[in-house]
């Protein structure tokens, strides 16, 4: 009975020293359990395309569609910190009445701003709060709220949309669409004139035209009879 146990034992003991020795080699060959990127990755697959940073409307477009009931729906998360009718008490976080357009970490019935804010610059103009309502600690480092951010880009700008329904704000900025078709119309318009070509029926015509025309010598009636037949006078 010892004797069975001691080689059951043994050969546990074995395939344990085997499974790491494997284990060992398959580190070093598959860089596997490394913090840092390999330099050279797996095998490419077909069809599939790595995309960088946040694709989808710009911001002019997504405030244009952007619903303010719902962004007071959104808002309710935020409503343990903040309030946003206008007299509203602060909170852990500051009332936001009236902040779309207001210098960033200012104001506020004395609210103790971080440093992060207070220190920021700048206004809270759509596209700084787009910034900050996705992610508060990257718009600045080390301020004082936890909040993770909205990932949906549609929430951010409901939110927007009604926080600016709550206080007001300046308008929302253009779509990219109509921004660049006004930059295309204005660019039209201080084109250079085309070249010269017939004139068009019905159009009067240029000065300088005009007046040479009034300088020629009306034709006198007797010569012009003559010219036209010149069998006169032989």
């Amino acid at each position: 009975m010892t004797d069975r146990f001691n080689t059951i034992a043994g050969w546990l003991l074995f395939s344990g020293i085997v499974a790491l020795g494997l284990n060992a080699v398959s580190e070093r060959f598959y860089d596997a359990n490394k913090p840092e990127r390999p330099e050279t990755m797996g095998y490419p697959i077909e069809g599939v395309v790595e995309t960088t940073g946040e694709a989808g409307p710009d911001l002019g477009t997504l405030l244009a569609s952007a619903d303010p009931a719902a962004g007071e729906k959104v808002f309710a998360k935020c409503s343990s910190c903040h309030t946003a009718d206008q007299g509203g008490a602060n909170g852990i976080g500051p009332n936001l009445y009236g902040t779309v357009g207001e210098p960033i970490g200012m104001g506020k019935a004395g609210f103790a701003f971080s440093g992060a804010l207070s220190g920021h610059g700048g206004n809270w103009t759509y596209e700084n709060l787009f910034d900050w309502l996705k992610s508060p600690s990257a718009f600045a480092a080390g301020t004082k709220m936890t909040f993770a951010g909205l990932s949906s880009p549609q929430d951010r700008a409901n939110v927007i949309a009604y926080l600016k329904q709550q206080g007001g704000g300046p308008d929302y900025p253009a779509p990219a669409a109509a921004a660049g078709a006004a930059k295309a119309d204005a660019a039209a318009a201080k084109a250079p004139d085309a070249g010269p070509g017939a004139a068009v029926a019905g159009a009067p015509a240029p000065a300088n035209a005009a007046a040479g025309a009034a300088a020629q010598p009306e034709p006198v009636a007797g010569k012009q009879a003559a010219v036209s037949n010149p069998a006169i006078g032989h």
